[in-house]
Parts: C-alpha cells; structure tokens; sequence
C-alpha cells in the first residue's frame, strides 16, 4: 500500500487535487468552507512544489557516473537497456517483449470509466553503458516512459506503459557493487569451519593425514591438516575475489528519489521545473485568494 501511494504520489497532486478541493469551495459556498479548501489548496501545493524541486535537483545535481568506476552510494547512470533473462518479459497485454510494464484495464459503465484490473511487473532489468552492467530493481521507483498504448476493445480500454528493450533508459538511485573485491572474507572463521567439516567425515581425514597408520590423528599430523586447509581457503578466497562483479541500483533506504526513465533528462529536469513553478502559483494564489474570501463573506 505504502509502496502504491508513492509512486502515484506526484500524479495525485497533478491529475486534481487542486481541482477537487476547488470544487468543494464552490459547493460550500461558506467562508468557512472557501477558507479551509483554498488552504488546504495551498498546503497541496507547497508539497508538491518541495517535491518537483527535490526531483529537479536530483537530476541536475547527481553527474553521470560509468558503471565499471560508479562510487557506492547514489549516482545517476544512463545506458541501453537489456533484459535479465532470456526469453524475455512480455508485456501483460500487447504480449510484446519488454524491460518493464504497467497496465490498466476500465470497463465504461454509463458515461465513466472504472478501473478493474491494474498491476505492473516486478523483474528486474539490466543497464549496459558499455563499461559494465547493472541489475536494476524497479521496487519502488518512480518509472516514467515514453511508450504509452491506449485502445478500446468493445466496453473496455486498455492502457498499457513500457520500457523496451534497447531503451536508452536513465536512472537514478542507491547504487552497490556484490562479489568480487568487495567481499568480506573471515579467514579464521573459513579455516575453522573447513576443519570443522572435515572432522565429521573421519574416513577420509584419516585416508589424508593418518600417516602411521594408527587410525588416529596426531598432533603433528593434525598440524599438517591445518596446513592443508589453509592453502584451501586460500585458494577459495582466490576464487571469490576474482569472480565478476554485480553491480545492483535499487531504492535508497534514506528517501532520496528513485527514479527510471526513457525520456532525456535535460527534458525531465525541464519538466519538474515548469511543474514546481505551476505549484508556486497556485500557492501564492490560494494564500491571496484568503483574505478576499474572509472580506466577501461575512
């Protein structure tokens, strides 16, 4: 629910709250009821107004980073987008291969449409900027495209969002390296447990160290088993630090906008600073329209 609620938390503010309070006022007709919606107005828009600004900032402020050199944390990264798994994700109503969709399907009933089916895929996709890949997590990011379907079959319309394959896509979020030189690695601990292990299998620790015959391990030989298994972990840890790395960009945990697009940045930073600008308008002119209320109604 939670997650539903931020991600048509921006188009809740444009698509008509302003508006539904307007008319609320209207059918008031009070100077208590024109008082508490064109505050609340205003409320609505100074929120909205923080919100465009903050995503704006994001955009310009965070530069583009490569992914084979990104710094953990927040970046901004742009690349071609691939799917994760072959054969790929299909769309859920055009049945046509994609990175990421989101659909929704109305029934027309006298003259409105009403939702009856909504939902939006999970999987992850990949980003390539030539320098390296990245597994993007859509949970919770605020996902704008370009592509965009409408049609109606009958008494029902069907919408449906998508990223497509070799998308330049653009995004912003928390990002983090797995594997490879960023493992941590207990030698002790990886050394105690191999022994540990090789303890409970008491058949082969003697076919390998028992070397009197005895059908007991001895303190020199048990010193040569440690020996053994130090060049084993060793090489294991070897192994782990030389695997690829996996690069991941998810949702910051702090709250910082996550975001995932097709569209140019420099048109989205345009975008959210036309938006913050119709906000402050509307706030400054809920603010002036107050006292003209407080003095036409008495």
């Amino acid at each position: 629910m939670i997650l539903t609620l931020r991600q048509g938390y921006a188009q809740f503010i444009t698509s008509g709250g302003q508006l539904i309070l307007l008319f609320i006022g209207l059918k008031a007709e009070s100077r208590e009821g024109w008082t508490l919606c064109l505050a609340l107005i205003a409320l609505i828009s100074l929120i909205a107004w923080m919100s465009t600004l903050r995503r704006r900032r994001a955009i310009t402020d965070t530069p583009t980073s490569r992914i084979a050199s990104a710094a953990q944390g927040y970046v901004e990264l742009m690349g071609t987008g691939r799917p994760l798994d072959h054969p790929p994700l299909l769309s859920h109503l055009t049945r046509l291969p994609c990175l990421w969709y989101r659909y929704q399907v109305e029934e027309k009933k006298g003259d409105k449409w009403q939702t009856i089916s909504r939902g939006e895929s999970d999987i992850p996709f990949i980003i390539d900027d030539g320098s390296g890949r990245c597994v993007v997590d859509v949970e919770g990011a605020e996902i704008l495209t370009r592509h965009k379907e409408t049609w109606t079959e009958g008494h029902y319309r069907n919408t449906e969002w998508k990223f497509l394959i070799n998308d330049e896509v653009y995004a912003l979020g928390d990002f983090h390296t797995l594997g490879g030189g960023s493992v941590e690695l207990d030698a002790n601990r990886d050394l105690n447990d191999l022994l540990a292990a090789w303890k409970k299998d008491k058949a082969t620790l003697l076919k390998r160290f028992d070397l009197n015959g005895d059908g007991e391990i001895d303190m020199q030989e048990w010193g040569l088993a440690r020996q053994a298994a130090r060049r084993e972990i060793v090489r294991l840890h070897r192994e782990a630090r030389n695997d690829a790395d996996v690069h991941t960009l998810r949702c910051p945990r702090n709250g910082r906008h996550y975001l995932l697009s097709n569209l140019d940045p420099n048109k989205l930073a345009r975008r959210y600073l036309l938006w913050s600008g119709f906000h402050v308008v509307v706030f400054l002119t809920s603010l002036g329209a107050i006292p003209w209320v407080l003095n036409h109604y008495h």
